[in-house]
């Protein structure tokens, strides 16, 4: 992906920080758990940290399932049991710092249709549009389906996005799957920072 120089990645007004699918059933010792997941918390929460003491707004999506999901290999699917609603494994991880004022949005939460952009039926581009947010940061889990999904969706809708390559992991499916979708992102116009450099 191309660098943005550091007037591009100033904070301003209209940007938001969209924490991307960080539950416990994704993190180590969970049903669909992703190699080295964990490592994205201690990130995001200074991505966190630096959001909320310039007053900007935090958004944080997770996948909300219900029993028997269109996802679930039961159903045919891809994926086991993951994140339904009213688990311990939907829940954020306890050591993700979200401010309370965190705008949470559920995504998959009815049996027969999936989501893996957050804009998919769950009206989060209604709500972003009447905070004023342009430019949307976003990290989490997993690089390769719910940041690439919502990453493209954003991009389709008009919105700038910032792609937080130090907080973000992948499933890797098919090895290389988490390469091929940073790629398919920096050609759809997504930019690529660190924490280090928005903090600058």
């Amino acid at each position: 992906m191309a660098t943005p120089n550091q007037d591009d990645i100033k904070l301003q007004l209209g940007d938001v920080l969209l924490v991307t699918d960080v539950q416990n059933d994704f993190l180590p010792g969970g049903s669909l758990a992703v190699a080295r997941g964990g490592e994205v918390v201690p990130v995001l929460n200074r991505y966190i940290d630096i959001f909320t003491a310039r007053k900007l707004p935090v958004f944080a999506t997770r996948d909300w399932h219900p029993a028997h999901h269109c996802s679930f290999r039961e159903r045919g699917g891809p994926w086991p049991p993951h994140c339904m609603q009213g688990t311990h494994g939907a829940e954020f991880s306890s050591a993700l710092r979200l401010p309370p004022s965190a705008v949470v949005i559920s995504k998959a939460s009815t049996p027969d249709e999936d989501a893996y952009s957050s804009f998919l039926g769950t009206g989060m581009d209604g709500q972003m549009r009447a905070a004023g947010i342009r430019r949307i940061f976003i990290g989490g889990l997993t690089t390769d389906y719910c940041v690439l999904n919502t990453t493209r969706d954003a991009l389709r809708l008009g919105y700038r996005v910032f792609v937080l390559a130090d907080a973000i992991r992948a499933v890797d499916v098919q090895p290389g799957d988490g390469r091929r979708a940073l790629e398919e992102m920096a050609r759809l116009g997504a930019r690529c920072i660190t924490a280090g450099e928005i903090a600058a």
